[in-house]
């Protein structure tokens, strides 16, 4: 066993020691989700003040509306009954330090983890790479700001997507713990039913 599979599952072990969640029902209590980042410095459930049940949180790299998350969004919905949405993107993001083309190249050269300096992402390795990476938007971001409008106005006109849905647009600063607002985002996802 690793030592990380040890910690995890001790830690699981004290968790369901005094595991007393087990009725909550389905739906999230509080009627909302959050599309956002799967950097390990944001949680959710502290910026947000959520208790377990309150609320779907989404994850991918950079939060960004991506076909999956939007797929998400809408089971949230339909199924499940939230009536608001947050996309949260954050300051500081690995998505605004590199480029689809940067990434393609890199698994094109190998598949062992690369390094970054002040000059830009380098491959660590030797081959095999592979050219899989092609095929793939990553869905970098060049502007924070301008990827929040982008996220907020994707799920919005998404043909899966009441209109009766409000949907804001926020960075979180990794420095502050503020969520700070893109109105630009929250005017493009104001409900319109």
């Amino acid at each position: 066993m690793s030592q990380i599979l040890d910690e995890v599952l001790n830690a699981n072990a004290q968790y369901r020691a005094s595991f007393d969640k087990g009725d909550l029902p389905m739906p999230p209590a509080r009627g909302f989700a959050i599309l956002t980042c799967m950097d390990a410095r944001l949680d959710p459930a502290k910026y947000a003040g959520l208790a377990e049940g309150d609320a779907h949180v989404i994850r991918n790299a950079g939060g960004r509306a991506s076909d999956d998350a939007i797929r998400s969004l809408v089971i949230s919905y339909k199924l499940l009954g939230t009536r608001e949405w947050f996309v949260i993107h954050h300051t500081d993001c690995g998505m605004e330090t590199f480029t689809d083309e940067v990434m393609r190249g890199l698994l094109a050269s190998s598949l062992k983890t690369a390094s970054v300096d002040a000059s830009g992402w380098h491959d660590s390795g030797e081959g095999p790479g592979s050219t899989e990476g092609q095929y793939i938007d990553w869905l970098t971001i060049r502007d924070n700001a301008r990827s929040v409008v982008e996220d907020v106005s994707r799920i919005r006109r998404h043909p899966l997507v009441p209109g009766k849905i409000p949907i804001h647009g926020y960075i979180y600063d990794v420095r502050t713990g503020a969520l700070v607002e893109v109105a630009e985002a929250t005017v493009a996802g104001a409900a319109t039913a």
